[in-house]
């Protein structure tokens, strides 16, 4: 089965253009965002049904309901798409009982796709990954986000921003590089060495945390629990430098 999401997802997101110029008010970011993500979720949600037809379906920001369904954001960092900018992806997970089985993620401009199943490891274009090797904060570069429409979520944006100064103080480097479920990946990867953020983020984090917890990274809250599509707060690690992240984020509550 996974190979056959991969197949669709490369092959639908292939079709993926930027506007040729970003769009100049917020009713036309609306228009042209919905001219490009309706049709493109349409032809997942199409597709996908074939593969798992008894599978129900979720789309960005929704509740999950129980049981097996799709989780699809087709333009995961859709504002830089919109912006002209190369740092999108577009991104499917499958979840049973809210837990992930499945998550394919695929970056048209880059040309690569992150892939996971339950159970089975995680790769790159079909290659096998792994965290990163570094031993302590100082050499790392850590990557954060918001959830959308962060100022719905009561002190996040004040989390994160205390936190931002805390992780500041001891990595080599912070970066926000786009699209929540790529970062999350490249964690899993060693291209990041961790990634956090607060907020309740399920259906941009969901298949990204299978991805990383299959590749071997440690992925929990940012206080240490075990992490939850429903957990207010997210932290992926490479495991040498999880407990040290994570008490780096503690201090700055």
């Amino acid at each position: 089965m996974l190979t056959s999401v991969i197949d669709i997802v490369e092959t639908l997101a292939a079709d993926v253009r930027a506007p040729e110029r970003p769009p100049a008010s917020l009713e036309e970011l609306g228009e042209t965002f919905s001219a490009i993500d309706d049709p493109l979720a349409a032809n997942l949600r199409s597709a996908l049904a074939e593969v798992r037809p008894g599978a129900g379906w979720a789309g960005e920001f929704e509740d999950l309901p129980a049981g097996e369904v799709w989780v699809v954001d087709a333009l995961d960092g859709a504002v830089q798409l919109l912006q002209g900018l190369p740092q999108y992806c577009v991104t499917v997970t499958l979840l049973r009982d809210g837990e992930p089985e499945l998550a394919v993620l695929h970056s048209p401009n880059l040309n690569e796709t992150y892939a996971a199943q339950k159970g089975d490891g995680a790769t790159r274009n079909g290659k096998p990954i792994e965290p990163s090797r570094k031993q302590n904060l100082d050499a790392a570069v850590a990557a954060t986000s918001q959830p959308p429409f962060v100022t719905g979520q009561p002190g996040v944006a004040e989390a994160a921003g205390r936190s931002l100064t805390a992780v500041l103080g001891e990595v080599a480097a912070v970066r926000n590089l786009g699209p929540t479920s790529w970062q999350v990946a490249d964690v899993a990867a060693g291209r990041l060495d961790f990634f956090w953020q607060y907020g309740t983020d399920a259906t941009n984090l969901a298949g990204a945390a299978l991805i990383a917890r299959e590749a071997g990274a440690v992925v929990t809250t940012a206080d240490g629990a075990p992490w939850t599509p429903s957990a207010g707060s997210f932290l992926a690690a490479a495991p040498p430098l999880h407990a040290a992240a994570l008490k780096t984020l503690r201090q700055a509550e």
